[in-house]
């Protein structure tokens, strides 16, 4: 069949891959919430929490290629359900996680849930883009982000009412006066309600295989992709196409810093002094600033500005709120680590075009090695954290009160985005140029 599908045939489609992106967000940014409540049940410091992003997003850069091995043998749909299998049975093992309180399994997981979601990734991140105009990939892919952060401002909420955050802040306040049984007893409760919610994720993401498996979504041969493939001309493999290898670090950049600005928002309310039951709000904030971000690409982009312009305009604006991160206090610096939320929403839908465009049966593999850029999620939080342990460390011996270090270096840490946008922004001006042939 066709690489594109024809409008009329595009509804249904879309709405299918839309449920998925509503199922990667939800999952996804349940580890906002998942990074302080594990570090609290778990008893971990800093650097040991931001594991859970590590573990999570770490399973997309070891399992991209047999991501592409998966579509390949199955196909884009079915390719799908496999990925939904495979993310039910990493919440199931939450349930002896649970009951056993070790954070190892936790992680494992994490990492086969983010194994899951890396072939579901690959499968319908390339599809939607392909599945219309290339020149009009940001338009559908802001309406897949509309979906995937909707679901991931409702995520850290209906967790938290799960988890009762609101009680957190007491147990906090007197988890050191307990005995070693006493604090043992209640950590060992607070882990155990995680049980219930991920039953719920299980259950859900069952009947999403099945629905899937069983439906009639139209697979697509980007083999016989004709009208894209000038790019392809005498390549024998994907490495062949610099703005590709470029555009996946570009991504690996850019998840690094969204993941960031949504799963670190909490920990660093909580180290500015704001109680737990108000912190647990503030991934919401992120997304919903990501939300408004896609509803802005939805109706402007390619009408009124380029994929092109889309990524220097926010690269530029994550750059000024980093600064703003940085350089104010209180909730007006919590604040702008929530509007990184805007400055984040259109990278990942200008990204993924400039990279796929015009690479016809090389798209697959490029898709796969974009999803390996995710791993930024995984390593740049991981850092974030070392960087505060190690600042907390140095002011600590020098005399400074550990919750004012904590303050301090949570804060400061933030400047390891200003690099990571100034690629995004080189990127946007010139790097998804490189290499390219010109048409005509």
């Amino acid at each position: 069949m066709e690489n594109t599908i024809k409008h009329k045939r595009n509804i249904s489609p879309i709405a299918i891959i839309g449920a998925l992106f509503f199922i990667f967000g939800f999952i996804t940014w349940l580890n906002s919430v998942l990074i302080p409540y594990l570090e609290i049940a778990c008893e971990l410091n800093k650097f040991q929490s931001y594991f859970v992003t590590f573990a999570f997003y770490m399973a997309y850069l070891v399992m991209a290629p047999l991501s592409a091995a998966t579509l390949r043998r199955f196909g884009f749909k079915n390719g799908m359900g496999v990925g939904l299998l495979i993310m039910a049975f990493g919440a199931l093992l939450f349930i002896p996680a649970a009951f056993s309180r070790m954070y190892f399994l936790f992680l494992t997981g994490l990492f086969v849930m983010g194994s899951g979601l890396a072939i579901l990734q690959t499968a319908s991140n390339p599809y939607i883009t392909i599945v219309g105009p290339i020149e009009s990939a940001v338009k559908r892919m802001s309406i897949m982000g509309i979906c995937n952060k909707l679901a991931g401002a409702l995520a850290p909420i209906i967790l938290g009412l799960f988890l009762k955050l609101d009680d957190t802040d007491h147990l906090l306040a007197r988890i050191n006066s307990l005995s070693a049984t006493a604090k043992a007893t209640a950590l060992d409760e607070m882990a155990m309600r995680v049980i219930p919610p991920y039953i719920a994720i299980i259950v859900v993401l069952l009947v999403l295989a099945y629905l899937i498996f069983k439906s009639g979504l139209p697979e697509i041969d980007t083999n016989a992709d004709n009208h894209t493939t000038v790019q392809a001309v005498g390549k024998k493999s994907v490495f062949q196409f610099p703005h590709v290898i470029l555009g996946v670090f570009t991504l690996f950049l850019y998840v690094g810093v969204e993941v960031m600005a949504g799963d670190t928002i909490i920990s660093y309310g909580l180290s500015q002094g704001v109680p737990f039951a108000t912190a647990k709000l503030f991934t919401t904030g992120t997304l919903v600033a990501m939300v408004v971000g896609y509803i802005i690409g939805t109706f402007a982009v390619p009408r009124y500005i380029s994929q092109e312009n889309v990524l220097k305009v926010s690269a530029l604006l994550g750059i000024g709120l980093t600064i703003s991160v940085v350089s104010t206090e209180g909730y007006l610096s919590v604040g702008s680590v929530a509007l990184l939320g805007l400055a984040n929403s259109l990278m990942w839908p200008a990204i993924w075009p400039l990279t796929l465009a015009g690479l016809g049966r090389y798209t697959k593999a490029a898709s796969s090695l974009l999803i390996m850029g995710i791993s930024g999620g995984a390593l740049i939080p991981l850092i974030y954290g070392a960087i505060i342990d190690h600042q907390v460390q140095q002011s600590m011996s020098a005399g400074v009160a550990k919750v004012m270090a904590t303050a301090n270096a949570s804060q400061q840490a933030y400047l390891i985005m200003l690099p990571c946008y100034f690629v995004i922004f080189y990127y946007a001006i010139k790097g998804h140029r490189l290499g390219r042939v010109r048409k005509g």
